[in-house]
């Protein structure tokens, strides 16, 4: 992967790290999935269709990429998933440490359990705001606790985990799960109310883990294993739109993108997912937003109370 190009084309005096609010870490990984390989390529395919987006978002009257946009090298340890996990656990907290709004697109979801390592370390009180089709609470799998089937299993014990749009799990998760932080995809289904109820089990600082097979797979078919029953753009992004707006997101992964040679909007329904967040992330302490109420402070690390300052270079 090309790390000397910048993040969707953008022109370079946006992309450099020193000035970029923004990270996004590359980690093209696919060591643990069991059924369709490709999430490896997830990142290239998620990054070369980035550069034929619209860098405008009409919705926020904003063009996120002018608040600067550092691509990062690619994660490429892939001696074991343990060291995988741990790599991805140390060079984002050296990102969170650079006052950075760090995020991250695999490969795989077990790419999440050192993201969310890395976010627990340096946010009090943190949830972790799971969206995916699979309840991925295992405690095990294959002989690795770094499997994709295990990755928010550690999330569910030491953070506050709330689960969205799960439709496919193992009866052994259900002993893990907290039933009153999980909504399965057929009650949001018949209730109105969901995204209001999901809000309220959340704390002030979330970080989101967004695997694109909670996606439905009529709109997102390009992941290893599309569920039936998913989720909807336009849903999803009222959905992502409030959490943004009255939580403060701290960073958010993206993972499961598998392409397919002869399927390309799904690459690019998850780029333009990936910007949208970011277009909320931002756009929301911008007073023209939202009829100029002002949502959130300024500096996205306001709340951040177990902040260190780290020296290390990159």
């Amino acid at each position: 992967m090309n790390t000397n190009k910048t993040y969707a084309g953008i022109p370079q005096e946006f992309g450099n790290l020193s000035t970029s609010k923004i990270v996004i870490i590359p980690i093209p990984y696919d060591g643990t999935s069991t059924w369709q390989k490709g999430a490896d390529k997830g990142p290239q395919a998620f990054l070369e269709a980035s550069e034929n987006m619209e860098l405008y978002d009409i919705e926020t009257d904003s063009e996120v990429y002018k608040e600067g946009v550092y691509l990062a090298e690619a994660i490429t340890e892939n001696i074991s998933p343990e060291a995988m996990v741990e790599e991805v656990h140390q060079i984002t907290k050296k990102y969170i440490n650079r006052n950075k709004f760090v995020t991250a697109f695999g490969g795989e979801h077990s790419i999440s359990i050192g993201t969310i390592r890395a976010f627990n370390e340096c946010f009090d009180n943190l949830t972790v705001l799971h969206i995916d089709a699979h309840a991925d609470l295992r405690k095990e799998y294959d002989g690795s606790t770094c499997n994709h089937a295990c990755a928010v299993y550690e999330a569910n014990s030491t953070t506050n985990l709330v689960q969205v749009g799960i439709r496919s799990m193992d009866i052994s998760e259900k002993r893990n799960m907290n039933l009153d932080k999980v909504f399965f995809a057929h009650d949001m289904a018949v209730n109105e109310d969901w995204m209001e109820d999901v809000i309220d089990q959340l704390t002030e600082n979330v970080f989101i883990t967004f695997d694109l097979d909670a996606l439905d797979p009529s709109i997102m078919p390009s992941t290893g294993t599309p569920e039936p029953g998913g989720l909807f753009y336009y849903e999803t992004l009222d959905f992502l739109k409030q959490v943004f707006k009255e939580k403060n997101v701290v960073g958010f992964d993206m993972v499961e993108l598998c392409p397919n040679e002869n399927e390309k909007s799904s690459d690019f329904l998850a780029a333009k997912l990936f910007y949208k967040m970011l277009s909320y992330k931002f756009a929301s302490k911008d007073d023209s937003y939202d009829n100029g109420e002002e949502l959130m402070n300024t500096n996205p690390f306001s709340k951040l109370s177990k902040f260190k300052d780290d020296d290390d270079d990159f």
